[in-house]
């Protein structure tokens, strides 16, 4: 096919080529023509020339009489003079130091006539006071003059072309000529990250609900020949740190196409209208690489709820931005190939249009990990370290109740430094539950001085909360008891928090109770209470309003929900006397737990004692102390039933097909084999050492 352009009569291909306007030659000529402005007698703009004073002619006679003149300048034009000043004149006639005044300081002189100033020079010449005057040309400096005149107009012109250049020269998303433009990376080829779902622990019905999207992007005529619809967007929701920027990655990981990452802050710019054109780019740009993934993070930050009154505090510019976003999600055609993957934190502030079916037809709750799921956390998070044989992933799993996906890579991190703090050549089991309490805790404060009133009322408070949690049914087990001070806490009770689908009435009363089993031995054993329990005292008020207003678990508010979730609503959903009520029922709740903590130590008095003091000699007891103690709990816990449960589920060896069981020898075999290697290999080192 011959491109053949019928108004120049040539073929494209040899259309003439005009010449790229470079702006270096700008800034060089400009360059230049500073340089011959400074270096050309008129060195005003670089300093060079000394500085001028101006005087009267009254002054000027005085100076000359006095013998300060070095040599005078006249321009009869102009009837101004400058009188140059000798070096021992300087500081009579200019008051500074002659280093501050430059080179050839002068003094302006404006006279009247020019016979009356030559007499008086030739005057001054003939006793002596005057060496020399002259006459300046006229037109000498016309043309430093024309240059001194539009010199900082053009100075202005060059410092202007210079920005905006740089300004302009920032690609997509920079410069002021491409504000408007999209600010989202783009990974051409997803896979190159390198995270697939196998990088993701954990989070199975997650990763099953997203695996979806991954067909539709690989085999979308699957789907389109029966008529369905391929997903426009999936919303993933979840607490932070729990991996749903990760699962994103994974998605175009698996799925290999091109992958657009952005913020919701990336939207957001000073500038009106800017974000709904960075919205309308990104979206131009992902329809040309269709079949891609558009990623944005924290979308809430752009997708919050507009609001119905502008008294409110409405943000017009957020508001558009949303009303762009909305309108793209539901505007590019229904099989385009672009899916949006948002995720937040936040789903309750988002707006009720963006969450409709059509724009994000899939909400994908991806939530704390459970026991399972932390185990296979740490397995990922594991492989890069060198641990010994004392590390348990299913006693680390158990003992991060609570824990997301980054809080226990953070635990391996910091296990890892505690390690090497302590010039450990492998990661043991002990650096594991020292970075568990350091980052529950805080930071172990051996330095805090302590008298030892002071560490013996720690004691019995902290031994009863140990004694109060091991006879409550419901309480969470125990771990351990410590009074050295972590954070800002002078001593702490280490728990192992029951992870329960569901929490009864009795199971809230039994933790409220061992909360207040600190400041119940404090009165009980002490005979005076502290302030070290105002923690324990704001945790169990937390808990009893809660299921006194949201649970309805109180007699007197039976079955009633007071919970509010609109925002910008300053009105309580209740009423003063409702308040009143509820206030009540909080303290009634509270105390009698109270009485029921103090009925307990007092029916354990001598193991409250005799664990007390142990905890004062030792600093650092555990479950075990406690169990020699009290004896044996009497109640299993839920963790415990649960691991028990999925043993028993396991599938067993001898269950398995001969070909399984010849594999698990073959295996058994060749690590038997690989540890006596090992073992022979220290030996041998040994030896030779």
């Amino acid at each position: 096919m011959n491109n053949f352009n019928p108004k120049d009569k040539r073929p494209n291909d040899q259309q003439p080529k005009m010449p790229k306007f470079n702006m270096n030659w700008l800034y060089i000529s400009v360059l230049i023509f500073i340089a011959v402005i400074a270096f050309s007698g008129g060195g005003n703009l670089l300093g060079v020339q000394g500085v001028s004073q101006e005087a009267t002619y009254t002054k000027f006679k005085e100076y000359v009489s006095k013998g300060y003149a070095s040599r005078i300048i006249l321009n009869n034009q102009e009837h101004e003079l400058k009188m140059y000043v000798k070096p021992q004149a300087l500081k009579a006639v200019f008051n500074q130091p002659a280093e501050k005044l430059g080179k050839d300081p002068y003094v302006k002189v404006n006279y009247g006539s020019v016979d009356k100033i030559e007499d008086f020079l030739l005057t001054a010449q003939k006793s002596g006071k005057l060496k020399d005057y002259d006459y300046e040309r006229p037109n000498e400096n016309t043309l430093l003059n024309l240059l001194y005149n539009f010199g900082p107009f053009l100075l202005l012109i060059f410092v202007w072309f210079f920005f905006m250049n740089r300004m302009n020269s920032g690609g997509a998303g920079g410069g002021v000529f491409n504000v408007g433009k999209s600010k989202a990376k783009l990974y051409e080829k997803a896979g190159e990250m390198g995270v697939t779902f196998k990088d993701v622990a954990g989070q199975e019905g997650a990763k099953q609900e997203v695996a979806e999207i991954v067909e539709f992007l690989k085999n979308p005529e699957k789907f389109t020949e029966l008529g369905g619809k391929i997903p426009k967007g999936a919303l993933l929701i979840g607490p932070p740190g729990t991996g749903k920027t990760l699962l994103a990655k994974a998605v175009a990981g698996e799925a290999d196409v091109p992958f657009f990452s952005m913020s919701g802050s990336d939207f957001v710019e000073m500038f009106v209208g800017v974000g709904a054109s960075r919205v309308r780019d990104v979206f131009r740009q992902a329809k040309e690489k269709a079949p891609c993934i558009i990623f944005i993070d924290e979308i809430d930050a752009v997708g919050r709820a507009r609001s119905k009154s502008p008294a409110t505090g409405g943000n017009d510019e957020r508001e558009n931005t949303l009303n762009a976003l909305l309108t793209e999600m539901d505007g590019f055609g229904t099989n385009s190939g672009v899916i949006v993957l948002a995720a937040t934190n936040r789903v309750d502030m988002l707006d009720k249009a963006l969450l409709r079916a059509g724009r994000f037809d899939r909400q994908i709750h991806v939530d704390l990990p459970d026991l399972a799921e932390r185990k296979a956390i740490f397995n990922v998070h594991l492989r890069p370290l060198k641990k010994d044989d004392t590390v348990d992933v299913d006693f680390l799993a158990r003992h991060t109740p609570g824990f997301s996906g980054a809080d226990i890579a953070n635990v391996c991190n910091e296990a890892a430094l505690i390690a090497a703090r302590h010039n450990s050549t492998h990661v043991g089991k002990q650096d594991f539950l020292n970075a568990v309490d350091r980052i529950i805790g805080g930071l172990e404060k051996k330095t805090k001085v302590m008298t030892a009133d002071e560490k013996r009322t720690i004691a019995i408070h902290e031994a009863g909360h140990a004694t109060i949690s091991w006879f409550c049914q419901y309480a969470d087990p125990l771990l351990k008891v410590t009074i050295v001070p972590r954070g800002q806490a002078l001593g702490a009770a280490w728990y192992l928090p029951e992870e329960r689908v569901i929490t009864t009435k009795e199971e809230m009363l039994d933790e409220m109770c061992a909360l207040l089993g600190g400041r119940a031995a404090e009165e009980l054993f002490r005979g005076s209470i502290s302030t070290g329990a105002m923690n324990d005292l704001e945790r169990a008020t937390k808990s009893a309003y809660g299921m006194v207003a949201y649970a309805g678990m109180s007699e007197a508010l039976p079955n009633i929900c007071y919970y509010n979730n609109q925002e910008y609503q300053f009105q309580r959903p209740y009423s003063e006397t409702t308040a009143k009520l509820m206030d009540e029922e909080v303290l009634k709740m509270i105390n009698t737990q109270y009485e029921r903590a103090k009925k307990l130590l007092n029916e354990h008095a001598e193991g409250h004692r005799q664990l007390a003091e142990l905890l004062f000699q030792k600093e650092v007891i555990f479950a075990e102390d406690v169990e020699k103690i009290f004896g044996k709990r009497p109640w299993v816990s839920r963790s415990e039933e649960i691991i028990e449960a999925n043993e028993a589920n396991a599938p067993k060896l001898e269950d398995m097909p001969e070909a399984v069981k010849q594999a698990q020898a073959e295996h058994e075999r060749a690590k038997a084999e690989a540890e006596a290697n090992h073992n022979n290999k220290e030996n041998q080192d040994k030896e030779e050492e």
